[in-house]
């Protein structure tokens, strides 16, 4: 197996090289994108998969008021907090979750939240049986794709180029009717 290709199975989850609790930095570039296409106003955003704060300052410098929490220590934000397991009442969820969880992560947000729930999710999140049904029921109102490939660092550390297609998907609760698609 060609380096390259180890490299490639670690982001997509399918091998040993898989960071620990699924920890990729959201590059600021990619919050500033989402700023651009949706506002959120409130009382205040939670950030519960804050890392080491990469989307909570973008939001901080736009003069939101963040509320940043992470299960895992990485340097930021109020740690041990499982999101999966509050009920803290935000207006607003934004975050970058861990992968394999970030349906449970999309469906609790909805629940704690009472305006939206924007997260950064690979493009293929729209695949699948199981999340099929999440879509058909909850007020999904807009994937915002990447036009080019956003570079998540794994870990921490920076890739050279974006490997995998992301897009914001954003469900807001006053939203009805069909999502749609735009880019950033």
């Amino acid at each position: 197996m060609t380096q390259s290709h180890s490299k490639v199975q670690s982001i997509v989850g399918v091998s040993e090289g898989r960071p620990d609790d699924d920890f990729y930095r959201t590059p600021s570039s990619a919050v500033e994108a989402l700023l651009k296409v949706e506002e959120f106003h409130g009382n205040y955003i939670w950030e519960p998969a804050c890392g080491d704060g990469s989307i909570s300052e973008v939001l901080r410098n736009h003069g939101y008021r963040v509320y940043s929490t992470d299960l895992i220590e990485r340097g930021y934000g109020i740690t041990g907090i499982n999101f999966l397991n509050t009920l803290e009442k935000p207006t607003h969820v934004i975050t970058n979750p861990p992968y394999k969880l970030a349906q449970q992560f999309v469906e609790h947000g909805l629940k704690v939240s009472s305006g939206k729930v924007a997260m950064l999710l690979k493009l293929a999140f729209l695949e699948g049986g199981k999340r099929k049904g999440m879509f058909l029921r909850t007020p999904l109102k807009k994937v915002y794709v990447f036009s080019n490939r956003i570079t998540m660092g794994r870990n921490g550390d920076e890739y050279k180029s974006g490997m995998m297609a992301f897009a914001w998907f954003v469900w807001d609760h006053e939203y009805k009717g069909e999502p749609t698609i735009g880019w950033l």
